[in-house]
């Protein structure tokens, strides 16, 4: 008869989760806090150089260009960036865009190497994160916590115009307002996230990183703007009933909060609570799906929209325009 011989524990059987957990948390701030700056940006005025703004950048390449928030940088064009080993550099604005609330500046004498991009999409609520930011001039700052949430909308304001920043990422790591433009991060130290606000108490959100800020980060880094058609609506993932699966094959759709006066959702005749399925003919489900055929190209294109409205499946045509401030 086989005799069972137990294993005594080692030290792997032993381990502390507090310290594994503890463990990532440091290893992915090592990683990452090389790669991002405190920024401080300047005007001047009659008594001289005063300071406008201030936040962190993320350093995403080697000849120098940092992605902050539009906030950040709002009204300047020149300041200061300081790395976590003391290495300071001028920054100029490359360009900015308030409706993601990204921006990019270049520094003219970079040492440090560059962040590792993730991709938000792979995100799940409840995955930890760590948000790493230069709050205040204090190289380092890092808070850990856990995606509390995806597919967030941030009202904003442009000109005298209401607007949305979607699909943000809601986190639990503490953030306060000199962590702006700083980094979150994966368990594996890639960045996931731009740090664009403080919400509240033990509330952070991000702008993702993914195929649509990658393409507007790459606008600025071109144009120095970013160009966008213009539905008019403000909306919100939403799971759609069985009865609508079975008909349409589709899970998931975006659920209309608000349609916007005199808008070309307003004309096209959509009404809150109407679900968008498709728009030219692709699927939406989230509010990267709905913002990434809303670029240049399709401004005064028509679209055709596939929607639900009451169960009863609709079809509608919109008309995009350019997006700016009287919009």
């Amino acid at each position: 008869m086989a005799t069972a011989i137990s294993r005594a524990p080692g030290p792997e059987a032993s381990e502390d989760p507090l310290d594994s957990y503890s463990a990532t948390v440091v290893r992915v701030a090592e990683t990452v806090t090389p790669h991002v700056a405190a920024i401080e940006m300047t005007g001047y005025g009659r008594g001289g150089r005063f300071r406008v703004g201030a936040g962190s950048a993320v350093l995403f390449t080697t000849d120098g260009y940092l992605v902050t928030n539009a906030h950040v940088v709002a009204g300047t064009q020149s300041g200061h960036a300081v790395f976590a080993d003391g290495t300071r550099t001028a920054v100029d604005v490359v360009g900015a865009d308030p409706l993601s609330d990204l921006a990019v500046v270049h520094g003219k004498a970079p040492t440090a190497a560059p962040a590792e991009f993730g991709d938000a999409e792979t995100l799940r609520v409840g995955q930890l994160v760590i948000a790493v930011g230069n709050p205040l001039g204090l190289s380092g700052s890092v808070t850990a916590g856990v995606v509390s949430g995806l597919g967030r909308s941030i009202p904003v304001w442009s000109g005298r115009n209401r607007r949305m920043i979607e699909d943000v990422i809601q986190t639990d790591a503490a953030l306060n307002a000199g962590s702006s433009g700083g980094a979150l991060a994966d368990a594996r130290g890639r960045i996931v996230g731009i740090n664009t606000a403080v919400a509240g108490a033990g509330l952070g959100l991000a702008v993702p990183v993914n195929a649509t800020s990658r393409r507007i980060i790459a606008s600025l880094l071109k144009d120095g703007r970013v160009r966008r058609a213009y539905l008019g609506l403000v909306n919100t993932p939403v799971q759609l009933p069985a009865s609508t699966v079975v008909r349409t094959g589709r899970r998931e759709g975006l659920l209309v909060v608000e349609v916007l006066p005199a808008s070309p959702a307003d004309r096209a005749g959509l009404h809150a609570g109407d679900i968008l399925l498709s728009v030219g003919q692709k699927p939406v489900a989230n509010a990267e799906s709905l913002q990434k055929l809303l670029f240049a190209e399709a401004i005064g294109v028509p679209l055709e929209l596939s929607l639900m409205r009451d169960g009863t499946e609709m079809r509608a045509v919109a008309v995009p325009e350019e997006m700016t401030d009287k919009n």
